[in-house]
Formats: C-alpha cells, sequence, structure tokens
C-alpha cells in the first residue's frame, strides 16, 4: 500500500491564514538515504517541501522526519506518485532504469538533473563515450563483455588491471583488481555468466569495464553546483583517502600541487558545462604519479565528498543542490576555515555509538552527524568533521574523535596503531 506525502498547501510564499505558511518550493527526491535525510535538513531552513521516495519508514530521511511516498525507484508508478507533488524531482542515487526517468520527462515532469543528463553518472561506459570524445582524459579503458575482452585489454595494456561494474557499483562494490590471467580464469564464470553476450544495437551496454592500473600519487573530487540556467558555484578541490574502494578520510584544501587544484577545478567545471548538469555534481579525479590528472567518476547528486562542506564553506552542499535543482541563485562556496572529515564506518553489528558519543564531543571542534543506520560491517553510519588552523591539525583531531566514536585504533599514516 502506497503511503503518500499530505498536500504542504501552494506553491507561493504567501501565509496560510490561521495555519503554517505555504512552502517556497516542493521537491521530490528518488531515495531516502543519509543524503536525502541532509538534504531535507536543508530544505527546512528554506522552507522547501521535500517528499522523499522511501521503501519504509525505518529509511534514514523518513526517520528524521521527511515526508515520503512509499515505493520502489525501480517502480515507474511510484516514481510517478512522487513526481506528482513535485515541482522538480531529484535524486540521492543513481539506481533508476534511466528508462523510467525518460518516460516521466517525456509525461512532463521536470527531472533535475534531466535523463540524458543523468545517465552519465548512471553508467560508467557512458560516461566514457559521451567525455571521452569531448577530450576529458580517462585511465586507457575499454569494454568487457567476456572474459576474452579482459585478456585482449591484459595483453596489450599490461598486467594487473581493474575491473569495474559500468552501473551499480559503489563503495568499492563492483571493482575487481586482478592480478593476471590466472586470477581472471579464477572468477571469470562468476563475471561473466553469459560468454556469448550479444553486442547488439540494443544491447544496454558492456556490463563490465576494463581499466589499466595505475599508481597513483593522490585522489582528489570537485565538488559544484551548476542551475539549469548556467551559473555555477565551484568549491575548492576536495583531498580524499580510500580504503579498500570506500573512501575514509576528506581535507581541504587538498594537498596538491596549485598547478593540479587549478587543473581540477576547471575540468570538472568544463564537465558540468558539456553536460548540462543541473543540480550539485561531483568529479573524483586520480593523480598519476607519472603527472596525469584523469577523471575517475562523476555523481550528479549531493555526494560524499562533499559532506565537508557542511562546517567547511560558506554554502553547504545540500543548500547548493536545493538552489541549483530549482534554479535560484547559487550560495558561496567559499571555505570558512582548513577541514577535515573522517567518515564513521561500522566495524560490526554491535557498535556502541550512542554510549560513546559524549566522549567524542568532549573536543569542542567535532561537528557530528550521525545517519540513522544501524551498525553493520563496513557500513557508513555517519561522519564527523573538524575545522582547525591547518589541514594536519583538522585531521588528527578528527581521527582521535572517530577512532574514540567508534572504540576503534587511531589511524597513522605510517602503518602503526594507537588505541583510543
Amino acid at each position: 500500500m502506497r503511503q503518500e506525502a499530505q498536500p504542504t498547501g501552494g506553491t507561493g510564499s504567501e501565509a496560510v491564514l490561521g495555519g503554517a505558511p505555504a512552502p517556497s518550493a516542493r521537491v521530490g527526491m528518488v531515495g531516502a538515504g543519509q543524503l536525502a535525510r541532509m538534504t531535507h535538513q536543508a530544505a527546512l531552513d528554506y522552507g522547501v517541501a521535500l517528499q522523499v521516495l522511501a521503501r519504509g519508514e525505518d529509511e534514514p530521511a523518513v526517520a528524521a522526519g521527511a515526508p515520503w511516498v512509499r515505493g520502489e525507484p525501480g517502480c515507474y508508478e511510484d516514481l510517478v506518485a512522487l513526481a506528482k507533488g513535485s515541482e522538480v524531482v531529484t535524486f540521492d542515487h543513481e539506481v533508476i532504469p534511466p528508462a523510467h526517468l525518460r518516460r516521466l520527462a517525456d509525461a512532463g515532469h521536470v527531472l533535475r538533473p534531466a535523463p540524458e543528463t543523468f545517465v552519465v553518472s548512471q553508467d560508467k561506459w557512458v560516461a566514457r563515450e559521451v567525455l571521452g570524445p569531448a577530450g576529458f582524459p580517462f585511465p586507457a579503458h575499454g569494454p568487457a563483455w567476456c572474459a576474452e575482452d579482459v585478456t585482449r585489454f591484459g595483453d596489450r595494456h599490461g598486467w594487473p588491471l581493474v575491473l569495474k561494474a559500468t552501473r551499480g557499483g559503489y563503495d568499492g562494490r563492483g571493482v575487481r583488481v586482478l592480478e593476471g590471467p590466472a586470477a581472471l580464469g579464477a572468477q571469470a564464470a562468476a563475471l561473466f555468466p553469459t560468454e556469448d553476450r550479444q553486442r547488439d544495437e540494443g544491447s544496454e551496454g558492456p556490463p563490465w569495464l576494463v581499466e589499466e592500473h595505475l599508481e597513483l600519487a593522490a585522489e582528489c573530487a570537485v565538488v559544484l553546483a551548476r542551475r539549469p540556467s548556467g551559473q555555477m558555484a565551484c568549491y575548492p578541490p576536495i583531498g580524499t583517502r580510500q580504503v579498500e574502494g570506500i573512501c575514509r578520510e576528506l581535507t581541504v584544501p587538498a594537498d596538491l600541487p596549485r598547478t593540479v587544484l587549478e587543473e581540477a577545478k576547471g575540468m570538472a567545471k568544463a564537465v558540468a558545462g558539456t553536460i548540462g548538469a543541473a543540480g550539485v555534481m561531483a568529479l573524483e579525479c586520480f593523480w598519476t604519479r607519472d603527472g596525469r590528472l584523469l577523471v575517475n567518476e562523476l555523481a550528479l547528486r549531493p555526494h560524499n565528498t562533499g559532506h565537508i562542506t557542511m562546517e567547511a564553506a560558506v554554502t553547504s552542499q545540500f543548500h547548493q543542490h536545493l538552489r541549483a535543482v530549482l534554479d535560484w541563485p547559487l550560495g558561496s562556496p567559499a571555505l570558512r576555515s582548513p577541514a577535515a572529515t573522517v567518515n564513521l564506518i561500522a566495524a560490526d553489528d554491535r557498535a556502541t555509538v550512542p554510549d560513546r558519543l559524549p566522549l567524542a564531543l568532549e573536543d569542542p571542534r567535532v561537528h557530528l552527524h550521525l545517519y540513522g543506520k544501524a551498525p553493520r560491517r563496513g557500513r557508513k553510519i555517519g561522519h564527523l568533521t573538524v575545522l582547525g588552523d591547518d589541514v594536519g591539525e583538522a585531521l588528527d583531531r578528527a581521527r582521535r574523535a572517530a577512532a574514540v566514536l567508534l572504540g576503534a585504533e587511531v589511524h597513522d599514516p605510517a602503518g602503526a596503531g594507537r588505541r583510543a
């Protein structure tokens, strides 16, 4: 049974006699995870009525009080129910059938970003097919329909190599590093259950992308917002640290040469303009040891790397996303202070975060955000940010607070650890 959000009144800003003022706008968001939860909190500041598409009342945005429509992102009728109560529809994840989005747009609903833009973030192969010919640099890559495609790529570019699912992968899921042909042989049956898959015109595209294995000097992300009318606001590039495919730490300003930072910002702005982004966009980049700045992937929605903007920037990515999809003037992306963010990754399902929370907050500079998610091994349950006089100080404080909160060891870049 579908549960629809209650009507919220007119679309103007006029007051309603004897009741609450009408919302400044109505926005629908497909998905109800932590990104929708934090977007809902920003929507309250602007008087925007945000409703989300959720599977149940235990999802983070719904638990935080967001009005919701019960449904599945893969069900067209559920998407219609969300869109009917919204002036604009946007997203907190990519796992939505592109055909459903095109159908919604054809029916007259406003989607931001538009389906033809959003698909660039939904499918890694499409991203390379669209952005590669436009001159944006990617690692050497190719489509992988079968194990033989991977072998041929390895013979040409060398081993090890990286295999990435073209659709649906995140937080390290859908990524394999294959050291050599033997590793491929051991996994081939699971990776390619139908070796004779046809590469015809009607196909959705290859299931896997095969890519050269890089020697990385660093990784960074550029988060920006773009309005449909073309205005952009670009945050300073953010340094990212990944462990097993999951982003663990963010730092801003990123510790990269100024020329690389400027190149990354220019690249992100050019990508956003090329595809007609509307809303927040995050471009993740590799900087290799041989001096190449390459595109890794992009998201066309609020993004984990943008969480640091909640305290570190004048305008958070969540406020910025609402302003952008509504085509309102964008806020300042300027930094308030150097900052560091540590993602809180549960070690198991017995995390005692509530009991340890007061201990982590003994540092008055800690800004904590919990997502209302039950702990599970490898699951992001929150993040914390510390502003400091410099990035190193902020990162040390953030690591200590995260370790206290999770009852873990303080990370030591040299490889050692100390118990919090």
